[in-house]
């Protein structure tokens, strides 16, 4: 069976990968932690087939990118460039105290940004190491996913921020 570009993969060694690109004998396999790596086509071990797309089937690489993106978000605690929105670019935030003898504190917007979008990165590990845990049952996972969605809500004041509607915090649905 012939994999196409942006099929999802497991290797048994290398771990889970996306296909990338078709050579004359090989695949060349981006894999989450060791990156690219070429994977003869008649390789037959993979661990799991994740999810295949036939070779015949036009995949453009934009596909095969959201894919991999997709995958890196799920599984690792890397971060992805989250733009601010462009109202906020070069803005200020200023926290003025009750207490006349106290002096404003004044931090870049950007700044600001950066340590929402670290907390949401954060959130989002713990969130997946939650999920993939052996030692909690299903029922304290949705427990703490809950009490997680719970702090999403929380953060949905700072949606502002963001430039795009899809970094933005999302809380429980309203019923």
């Amino acid at each position: 069976m012939l994999l196409g570009v942006g099929s999802r993969v497991n290797h048994p060694q290398y771990g889970k990968g996306v296909v990338m690109k078709l050579n004359f004998a090989t695949y060349d396999v981006c894999f989450m932690l060791y990156g690219m790596k070429e994977v003869s086509k008649d390789y037959d071990q993979w661990s799991e087939i994740i999810e295949h797309i036939d070779a015949e089937e036009a995949v453009t690489f934009t596909e095969a990118e959201k894919s991999l993106i997709s995958i890196l978000k799920k599984w690792s605690d890397a971060t992805e460039i989250v733009p601010l929105g462009d109202n906020w670019k070069g803005g200020l935030m200023i926290l003025e105290p009750a207490s006349a003898d106290l002096k404003p504190k004044e931090v870049p917007i950007e700044k600001f940004f950066h340590k929402i979008v670290m907390l949401r990165d954060r959130l989002r590990v713990m969130e997946q190491r939650i999920n993939s845990s052996k030692n909690l049952s299903d029922e304290e996972k949705i427990n703490l996913q809950q009490y997680i969605t719970r702090i999403y809500g929380s953060l949905t004041t700072f949606n502002v921020l963001f430039k795009l509607k899809e970094h933005k915090f999302v809380g429980e649905k309203s019923k």
